[in-house]
């Protein structure tokens, strides 16, 4: 269990805390306005009154006035990107405690990340509005997102989830840490489009700038400047230095030509070159002690030189670049100095140096943010654990197992264990009782468990398997599918990976619900058995009693659970617990009644 407060004291005093800080922040973005002002009238006053005097005198009081106005100007900025900072955190914060309250609507849902046809992604409402995804991510980078994803899509293997395991632990431990983090990630998208710019830059053969160009960079300003100096001496004349001007204008635009395709292609990716190396160098700072963080900032950086100094080096370019974007600038600094050439041959340079290590800076932000939502989810649900993994097929063990997304104060808990092949666990109930509920928690648990996640159980022991389900199944107008062949389509896929005896667990509520009861309870009878027979491993909820039978003629293979409810009058009471045996408490004639069907 984690050493950190509450997390909804931590939330409210984080706000409290950063509320106050806000306060003198806004009162010394005040003073140094007044400053300025001062600063300002003070300066207009030294040039008045010394302005009979020597030259010097009035040198040193515009110099002096101006010196202090930008000391003041650049600790307004600094004042204000923490003001920025602090508004960003306090609404980190309030989200927090909004999501201790259910309130996480608002989030990003990740529905678009769900593959259409998936194996239990839609059973297990992973994606979309009130989904595992929208409830965990803490992600802003695009590919943290595609990660996330990734992780809940498919298993890690027991290596990989224990070094997970024991990142999110660490992490979990510095929330401070991971709420700075999420502020430098939410000021601005790492899209995977700037990614793949910068991926196509770093493949391009830029053949025509090379280093025989250097000696120009060197000579060139030499000349113009020198005909500048000649033409104000009055060595040349106007006229003469007017058509070496155009001449020095064509020369340099000549170059600008060819530079513009990699400047269009680099242009406006400087605030997410920002983000990446503001995340990068918060990473690099901290110590950590786990194999996998640790790994990962070994990795990024590069010829003994961090990551995030390669990226400032980066940024400096392509924020000197932007200098297209101020036109006179631009045409005096490249009409002078061959501006284009000078930054074309620093990203050349740095190209030549980094283009190895680049991928692996966005890959490491994915995975800190990736590992930073779940340290979130530990953090926020103390009493959660971290569960052991299994080597042998099939073991899974939990106590106290709930619904993450299902409030504490609502949340039910059960406990439960398999052990072994060739098991299937029948879950017969009334309506309504908790059947799919149960399901859904176990195989959410799973997700969270193969994912390297804190799971919402009190102790829990799995196995590495491929989970495969039949729960929410429906009809495609598009593809003429009915919701009987479409059950029969996913079914059709679990009995093929069954045959080929691949390490598979089933989850299957109400199978064969679109037909009669009889070819229903036929084809569900004769599925339990083909389970059976391939050593397979489910867990089936149904309303057919009579499948229950299966336990006399399978006693080694099927058990009987259910959940049922207690009718008092016409009122029914449910208390969502797990039980063995068959259900005999139904409850569908009297809420039937109740909707006004007479019985």
């Amino acid at each position: 269990m984690n050493s950190q407060p509450f997390p909804e004291d931590f939330y409210g005093q984080r706000i409290a805390d950063i509320k106050e800080n806000l306060k003198k922040l806004y009162k010394q973005k005040n003073l140094i306005g007044w400053l300025r002002l001062v600063t300002l009238i003070l300066a207009i006053l030294g040039v008045y009154y010394t302005w009979n005097l020597n030259i010097t005198s009035i040198i040193i009081s515009v110099l002096a006035g101006v010196s202090l106005f930008f000391f003041l100007v650049s600790k307004d900025t600094d004042n204000r990107e923490e003001i920025n900072n602090l508004e960003i955190l306090q609404q980190l914060n309030k989200k927090e405690l909004q999501h201790a309250s259910g309130k996480f609507d608002d989030c990003y849902d990740g529905k678009n990340l769900e593959p259409e046809h998936h194996a239990y992604a839609a059973d297990l409402d992973l994606f979309g509005k009130s989904s595992l995804y929208q409830y965990l991510n803490r992600c802003y980078a695009e590919k943290a997102r595609l990660l996330m994803a990734k992780r809940f899509l498919a298993p890690l293997n027991k290596t990989e989830i224990l070094e997970q395991q024991n990142a999110v632990k660490e992490l979990s431990q510095k929330p401070f840490w991971g709420q700075q983090l999420q502020a430098y990630g939410v000021s601005q998208e790492i899209t995977m489009a700037t990614e793949q710019k910068v991926a196509k830059w770093l493949a391009l053969e830029e053949k025509s700038f090379n280093n025989r160009f250097k000696p120009l960079l060197y000579i060139y300003p030499f000349i113009t400047l020198g005909s500048l100096y000649l033409s104000l001496a009055g060595y040349i004349s106007a006229s003469f230095f007017l058509l070496l001007l155009l001449i020095f204008f064509g020369i340099s635009t000549s170059f600008s030509k060819k530079i513009t395709p990699v400047y269009n292609l680099l242009s406006k990716i400087v605030s997410e070159v920002s983000v990446l190396y503001n995340e990068l160098n918060w990473f690099e700072k901290e110590a950590f002690e786990s194999k996998l963080l640790t790994g990962l900032q070994q990795k990024i950086n590069h010829r003994s030189i961090r990551a995030s100094d390669n990226i400032m080096a980066l940024r400096n370019i392509l924020n000197s670049f932007d200098t297209r974007l101020n036109v006179v600038a631009f045409a005096i600094l490249n009409t002078f100095f061959l501006w284009d050439l000078w930054q074309i041959m620093a990203l050349k340079k740095w190209k030549d140096q980094n283009s190895v290590i680049v991928p692996l800076w966005f890959e490491t932000i994915a995975q800190i943010e990736v590992i930073n939502s779940f340290a979130t989810l530990s953090f926020n649900h103390p009493a959660w654990c971290f569960p052991s993994i299994a080597d042998e097929h099939f073991v899974l063990s939990g106590e106290e197992i709930g619904h993450p997304l299902i409030s504490e104060k609502l949340r039910v808990p059960n406990s439960f264990n398999m052990n072994g092949i060739g098991k299937i666990d029948l879950i017969t109930g009334s309506n309504m009782a908790g059947k799919s509920t149960f399901l859904r928690s176990v195989g959410v648990n799973m997700i969270l468990a193969y994912a390297g996640a804190s799971v919402c159980a009190k102790k829990m022991t799995v196995s590495i398997a491929k989970l495969m389900s039949t729960m929410r199944v429906a009809d495609n107008l598009a593809e003429n599918t009915s919701t009987f062949y479409a059950e029969l389509k996913r079914l059709k896929s679990i009995i093929e990976s069954v045959i080929n005896q691949e390490k598979v667990v089933i989850m299957l509520d109400e199978i064969l619900r679109g037909t009669n009861s009889l070819d229903r309870h036929t084809g569900s009878s004769a599925l339990i058995k083909q389970l059976i027979k391939h050593n397979a491993v489910a867990l089936i909820a149904t309303h057919d009693i009579e499948l229950a039978k299966l336990e006399n003629e399978f006693p080694g293979n099927v058990r009987n659970y259910h959940f049922d409810v207690q009718v008092k009058g016409e009122e029914l009471f449910f208390d969502y617990k797990l039980k063995k045996g068959i259900c005999t408490s139904l409850n569908a004639s009297l809420l039937m009644k109740k909707i006004g069907i007479e019985l």
